[in-house]
């Protein structure tokens, strides 16, 4: 069976086009295209601006990834995307896309939870078995493990994720917005040589990052006053940028390896899988890992092709849904801004 996914939740908009063999077997990727609407520095994307960028990209996308797949109309089964979470307007735009090709080409669509995606696609490309998933992005950080045909939820952000948290810190230092926020803040720190002390959040299964976020701001407020420079009051070395990047970062990091360490001893589980945006990011990947380790376990995790945003991993689970016989009637092919990664029944799954 042969499906094509469209991933239009936030900034990037993914087309791709993923092949399940008949008799069982590794997924086979035949195209996974990807296009970002990038802000200038120092500002966020806007929901409208956004959604006109994926109005203006679809088609082609979907164009490019039936040729670079090699397949035909007739060949492809269903149509999958992506009914939630994210931004309504970029979602919207992207689900009326997805109506039109099904009506064009008479094929059944599949609405699929992106959050269901970003872990089945982890899970097939990594290979982990029973993960414990700590999902990490610019609108969601969950900690996550199946049990019953669920996904199900056992620690999460209480006000914004971690993602969110990392690009409006991104905006105050004004630092590009190319290739992501994120991945710049990521650069810087490695620059990083001081930890400042900001708000260390956890509460029982659940951490906050709105009062780190506002700590780190006031300190770049401070490095900005100070002309002369602002230097460490025991090494009496310079505070950089770098070193305020280097902060939140390991900070933040922190805060997660210990809610997740909670959660594998907890299902009894020895294997992380860490999915979504921010799991590109190689120190959270190297911290996860040094837990694990500890504890005679293994983190799994991907590169920026399948932790980011993608339409390849909307086409994986919603194929996977398909073959249970699930579809999507066209009357409820509609999106939602809030869609929880509990609500999705895994029939796919024992």
């Amino acid at each position: 069976m042969i499906a094509i996914g469209l991933e239009g939740s936030a900034n990037k908009l993914g087309v791709g086009v993923i092949l399940h063999p008949p008799k069982g077997g590794t997924a086979l990727i035949l195209a996974n295209i990807r296009h970002t609407f990038v802000s200038p520095p120092g500002e966020g994307f806007l929901p409208k601006d956004t959604a006109k960028h994926h109005r203006a990209w679809v088609i082609r996308l979907v164009k490019q990834a039936l040729i670079e797949a090699k397949v035909s109309v007739d060949d492809v089964h269903c149509i999958c995307y992506t009914k939630g979470p994210g931004m309504g307007a970029p979602l919207q735009s992207v689900a009326v896309a997805a109506r039109m090709l099904s009506l064009l080409w008479d094929k059944e669509l599949v609405a699929v939870n992106h959050c269901v995606g970003h872990i089945e696609m982890g899970r097939e490309i990594t290979g982990a078995q029973n993960p414990v998933v700590l999902y990490v992005s610019g609108g969601n950080t969950q900690v996550i493990a199946y049990a019953s045909q669920r996904y199900r939820i056992f620690g999460e952000a209480l006000d914004i994720a971690i993602g969110n948290c990392l690009d409006r810190f991104a905006r105050t230092l004004h630092i590009s917005n190319d290739p992501a926020p994120g991945y710049n803040i990521e650069q810087m720190a490695k620059s990083g040589k001081h930890l400042l002390d900001l708000p260390y959040t956890v509460k029982g299964m659940d951490c906050s990052f709105s009062g780190i976020l506002a700590s780190i701001d006031l300190l770049a407020a401070k490095l900005e006053r100070e002309s002369s420079g602002w230097r460490d009051e025991i090494t009496g070395e310079v505070i950089t940028r770098e070193d305020l990047c280097f902060s939140l970062q390991e900070t933040m990091f922190a805060m997660l390896v210990e809610i997740t360490e909670r959660a594998m001893a907890h299902v009894g589980s020895n294997q992380v899988l860490i999915v979504g945006g921010v799991g590109c990011n190689e120190r959270l990947q190297e911290m996860m890992g040094m837990m694990a380790n500890d504890r005679g376990g293994s983190v799994f995790a991907t590169d920026e092709r399948f932790c980011i945003d993608n339409g390849i991993m909307i086409a994986h689970a919603g194929l996977l849904a398909y073959r249970t016989g699930f579809a999507t009637a066209l009357d409820d092919s509609t999106c939602t801004q809030r869609f929880r990664t509990d609500e999705v029944l895994v029939k796919w799954r024992d």
